[in-house]
């Protein structure tokens, strides 16, 4: 099974970016759909972002959409999410999660989708 390890969260100012990476071992990575997840003070954990193993289909958050990038870099085993133009209401911390996959072209936005999780690192956009 994979395990999965995120850094790069920090504390910005509103209007600021940070590049989140999720490193993954243990196993194929190009076998895993990959999504990025967050749980922001009393709330819900929400899907942010999610990409196909392929890396060619993606998914975002509305309210992410044209701020967020989800990448991923295969051959380095790597997921990323770069986000710009952060905003407060983007406090949070963000999950890395993964599943395997048989078919390319699939991603999940649910966290039932998902088995494997990394330990989240903690993203803070205050002015």
């Amino acid at each position: 099974q994979v395990q999965l390890v995120e850094s790069g969260g920090g504390s910005v100012q509103t209007g600021g970016s940070l590049r989140l990476s999720c490193a993954a071992s243990g196993d194929t990575f190009s076998r895993y759909a990959m999504a990025w997840f967050r749980r922001g003070p009393g709330k819900e954990r929400e899907v942010v972002a999610a990409i196909t193993r392929s890396g060619t289909t993606t998914y975002y958050l509305e309210t992410v959409k044209g701020r967020f990038t989800i990448s991923r870099a295969n051959a380095k085993n790597t997921v990323y999410l770069q986000m710009n133009s952060l905003q407060p209401e983007d406090t949070a911390t963000y999950y890395c999660a993964a599943r395997p996959t048989v078919s390319s072209s699939i991603y999940y936005t649910t966290t039932a989708g998902y088995p494997y999780w990394g330990q989240g690192t903690q993203v803070t956009a205050s002015s």
